[in-house]
């Protein structure tokens, strides 16, 4: 009994110290009730479960390299076919190298009639010098960004009911940073979906054809170019004498001028 008693009166004072700290951990916890409600949606983007009915998301790009030897009729058929499937032309860019002419177009065109439009240019070219089609499959992508986007937008929706629940400045600060990284990842993920969505229904057609306009140079032998070195150096003088004929008056102005010097001169030498 007396062991019992030393007990009690030992614990006595720490069960009356109980009543204060529970008091401040209920104020504690109105003050963190925001922090912890943040750490439990930070979960939710993980949560994404993909949609089955969600159709099937294709990227189609081709590439075609041919010579032709009608740069114009081959644009203006390459453009009555873009036109006839409801295309645009995106990109044209000519060159002119040493002993080549080439046409690059890059075209886009609905997904939906992309195949007609390729057998379409491809059927007036008889050789091609390179030809590539290929096919992405993005949907998986797709499905992924659009349920992120979605699961973002809810919770920057349950940050914003819990910023007007706020009570303190600290609070508030917290859960516009947390609202402002939110938003810039809703804005990156629906950058890159309407990227997706805009590469998926239309598909890039890109065409280079070319021209050749001669062959290799042919050697000039020594005597030949002596005879251009002679030609060279009388068309030099007679650019000499025609600039000479632009210049006249200036030349006649110099010649009265030079005269009354000479004059002058004499005269002072006399006096």
């Amino acid at each position: 009994m007396k062991l019992l008693s030393y007990v009690l009166v030992l614990l006595f004072p720490l069960m009356c110290s109980k009543g204060p700290s529970n008091e401040s951990s209920t104020a504690d916890y109105a003050e963190t009730e925001v922090m912890h409600s943040v750490e439990k949606m930070s979960t939710v983007d993980d949560m994404v479960v993909p949609s089955e009915t969600t159709p099937q998301k294709i990227i189609k790009t081709s590439f075609l390299r041919f010579e032709t030897r009608d740069l114009d009729k081959t644009y203006l058929d390459i453009k009555h076919v873009v036109q006839a499937n409801k295309g645009f032309i995106q990109d044209d860019n000519s060159n002119n190298s040493f002993n080549r002419i080439t046409r690059r177009l890059v075209i886009r065109i609905p997904t939906i009639n992309f195949q007609d439009a390729l057998d379409a240019v491809s059927q007036n070219v008889s050789y091609f010098d390179e030809k590539r089609v290929s096919a992405k499959d993005v949907t998986e992508e797709f499905i992924d960004l659009e349920a992120r986007l979605k699961s973002k937008k809810q919770l920057e929706n349950r940050y914003l009911e819990l910023l007007d629940k706020a009570k303190n400045v600290k609070e508030i600060l917290e859960i516009e940073r947390e609202l402002s990284t939110i938003r810039e990842e809703i804005e990156a993920k629906q950058g890159r979906l309407n990227y997706l969505q805009n590469q998926v229904s239309l598909s890039t057609l890109e065409i280079e054809f070319y021209k050749l306009t001669s062959e290799a140079p042919v050697a000039k032998s020594y005597g030949t170019k002596m005879w251009n070195a002679i030609k060279s150096g009388f068309n030099g003088i007679s650019l000499f004498f025609l600039g000479i004929l632009h210049i006249w008056p200036f030349i006649i102005i110099l010649i009265i001028g030079i005269f009354f010097l000479r004059k002058w001169i004499n005269k002072s030498k006399k006096s």
